[in-house]
């Protein structure tokens, strides 16, 4: 659970400013996108409401896996989606161990 914490200082910024912007300008060809935005907002709350205890996040991060197609990136988008992608992958990784 260290590496998962630690990956939460090191990532929710970033993935703050880049979820809603990916969502913006790929969601309408990747409509997918607005369900990652929605499950990243559901995730970042746990976090929150979880304080130091590990949050419940099994339903969230099996959903994410399942939106994404196991957080393929589409070949038609930018890095920041990548990114995201990435991030978020890292995090369930981090999460599961």
């Amino acid at each position: 659970m260290a590496k998962f914490h630690e990956l939460i200082e090191a990532h929710l910024k970033t993935l703050d400013i880049y979820v809603p912007v990916v969502d913006r300008v790929h969601g309408e060809h990747h409509p997918e996108f607005h369900e990652v935005r929605r499950l990243y907002e559901a995730i970042k709350a746990k976090i929150i409401a979880a304080g130091s205890e590990k949050p419940e996040l099994d339903s969230e991060f099996a959903q994410l896996r399942q939106v994404t197609g196991g957080y393929t990136v589409p070949g038609d988008v930018c890095e920041s989606y990548e990114a995201v992608y990435n991030m978020l992958a890292e995090l369930d990784e981090a999460y599961q161990s």
